[in-house]
């Protein structure tokens, strides 16, 4: 029996797996026994995380992926395929935004947020997905964010792109009916992680300051990034026949104490 051959074995993919909701979602795929390929642009991040997922006992690989480059999306799907076999499940995670109001956002800033958002995922799809549907099997998971559904201000470059991406899904999931191909939405909601960490200071306080305003932020909590990753290797982890999507993650309110 050779090595792309063993009962069980799954190949995954996360795209955006540097930092974040990636990262995690490769630690939480490899401890549930996924062979696991780590892509993203800071290769040397996910270079170090697969160096620590192997030293626990998984299976992982880092190659370099730019979701916004036709050419580079192609060579991580021939090194990987090559390096792990048959990809079974792709995570579709690298995401882009940046804070400001759409009257002072400049088109080149909308035009790479849908490239890396929209552009990126669908890529990610015409690499991935065909070969999936030949086989008869497989798994893609799309992060999507709750301003899908409730869009949030001096956000709105996000915004939209996770409402057209959610579009771009459900016409896939009609379009696999039946194939045996099983595409996935996980909408986290407020999350800990390094996107918008680079912001400006002031640009951070006021987006928080507007969602609290607008009643997006009912409370402090802000949810760990393993939750939605743990949340993704649910999804993906279903049995045959069974299709797990949209999953909303949500942070839970503080517990009031009794009086």
């Amino acid at each position: 029996m050779g090595k792309y051959d063993q009962p069980g074995r799954r190949p995954a993919v996360v795209a955006g797996a540097s930092s974040g909701i990636g990262a995690e979602t490769a630690r939480s795929l490899a401890a549930a026994g996924f062979p696991v390929a780590l892509g993203a642009r800071r290769v040397d991040r996910c270079e170090e995380l697969a160096a620590e997922i192997r030293s626990d006992g998984g299976e992982a690989i880092a190659v370099q992926l730019d979701v916004t480059d036709e050419g580079s999306v192609a060579d991580f799907a021939a090194k990987v395929t090559a390096e792990l076999g048959d990809v079974e499940v792709v995570v579709s995670n690298a995401a882009l935004i940046g804070p400001g109001a759409l009257l002072d956002t400049d088109v080149d800033r909308l035009r790479s947020e849908l490239d890396v958002n929209v552009l990126g995922p669908h890529r990610l799809v015409r690499a991935f997905v065909p070969a999936m549907v030949g086989r008869r099997r497989g798994d893609i998971v799309f992060v999507s964010s709750d301003v899908a559904l409730r869009p949030r201000p001096l956000m709105g470059g996000y915004s939209a792109t996770k409402s057209a991406l959610e579009g771009l899904v459900g016409s896939l999931q009609m379009e696999l009916e039946g194939t045996g191909v099983r595409a996935s939405v996980v909408r986290p909601g407020p999350t800990w992680s390094e996107m918008g960490m680079d912001w400006d200071p002031d640009a951070a306080a006021a987006v928080l300051n507007e969602w609290v305003k607008w009643g997006h932020a009912r409370h402090s909590h802000f949810l760990k990034a393993r939750a939605i990753a743990d949340a993704i290797t649910t999804v993906v982890s279903a049995p045959r026949g069974v299709h797990i999507s949209p999953v909303d993650v949500n942070p839970e309110a503080p517990v009031e104490e009794k009086s």
